[in-house]
């Protein structure tokens, strides 16, 4: 039986994920700000380092 490998995502792109969702859902508008990293942190459940993870990775 073969083995099946599990792709996993770190955090912080389940995080970027999430926070491009919340732009096309229109939540937050395109080209404008994003709110601060400590809110976006409340809001997603994560701590603000994640949130700057992700940040880096969607620009």
């Amino acid at each position: 039986m073969p083995i099946e490998i599990i792709q996993s995502k770190r955090l912080f792109e389940k995080i970027a994920e999430q926070i491009k969702m919340l732009i096309s859902s229109g939540e937050y508008k395109e080209g404008s700000r994003l709110p601060p990293e400590r809110d976006l942190a409340l809001q997603l459940g994560v701590s603000r380092p994640t949130v700057r993870e992700a940040m880096i990775a969607l620009e």
